[in-house]
C-alpha cells in the first residue's frame, strides 16, 4: 500500500467515525449498525461496570446502545471525537485511538440529570467490500462527571450559562 493509498484509508476511516457518532446521536440505529462488520465486537460498557462479556453483531450492538439511549429513559447525547491516531496495519485492516468527550442528558424521575464523559475509542478496522467497517471497538472512561439538575458549566464550574458568569463578572 503506498501513501496516497493509506491516506485514502485514513480518509476513509476518519468519514466511518464521524458517521457512526453521527447515527447515534440521532439514533439512527439502521445507520449505526452499517458502520460495523456483521461480526464486529464491542467491550464499551465495561468500562462503566456493566456485564463482563463483549456485545458481538452489528446489530446487537446496535440494540444494546439504543436499549441505553432510546429506551424506557431517552437520553439526548452530543459526542464530540478529536483527532485520532490511525493506523493501517495492512491493506484491509487498521486500527486507532480516538480521543472523546461526550454528553448526556435525561429526566428521571422528575429529575434533570446529566453525564459528562472523557476518554478514548480504541478500535480495529476491516475493508470489507471496499468499504472501510468497524471490527471491534472499546471505550475507556478517563472521567465521569455525573449530576442531577441543571448541568454544571464546565467553562465556569458555576453552573449556568456562560453569559451569566459573564454578566456576573461585570
Amino acid at each position: 500500500m503506498d501513501g496516497l493509498e493509506k491516506l485514502k484509508a485514513i480518509a476513509a476511516i476518519r468519514r466511518l467515525k464521524a458517521r457512526r457518532v453521527r447515527c447515534m446521536d440521532e439514533k439512527d440505529w439502521p445507520g449505526y449498525a452499517a458502520c460495523h462488520t456483521p461480526d464486529a465486537v464491542s467491550y464499551t460498557f465495561q468500562s462503566q461496570g456493566w456485564a463482563d462479556k463483549p456485545i458481538t453483531g452489528a446489530r446487537a450492538i446496535a440494540d444494546s446502545l439504543k436499549a441505553i439511549l432510546d429506551g424506557e429513559i431517552k437520553k439526548t447525547t452530543a459526542h464530540q471525537i478529536h483527532e485520532p491516531e490511525i493506523d493501517i496495519t495492512s491493506p484491509t485492516t487498521a486500527r486507532s485511538i480516538w480521543p472523546m468527550e461526550d454528553m448526556l442528558w435525561w429526566e428521571e424521575d422528575g429529575v434533570k440529570k446529566w453525564r459528562h464523559g472523557y476518554g478514548h475509542y480504541r478500535q480495529t478496522y476491516e475493508k470489507v467490500g471496499g468499504e472501510w467497517l468497524i471490527k471491534s471497538r472499546a471505550l475507556t472512561r478517563i472521567r465521569v462527571d455525573d449530576g442531577a439538575g441543571d448541568q454544571v458549566d464546565v467553562m465556569t464550574a458555576r453552573g449556568g450559562s456562560i453569559a451569566e458568569a459573564l454578566a456576573k463578572a461585570r
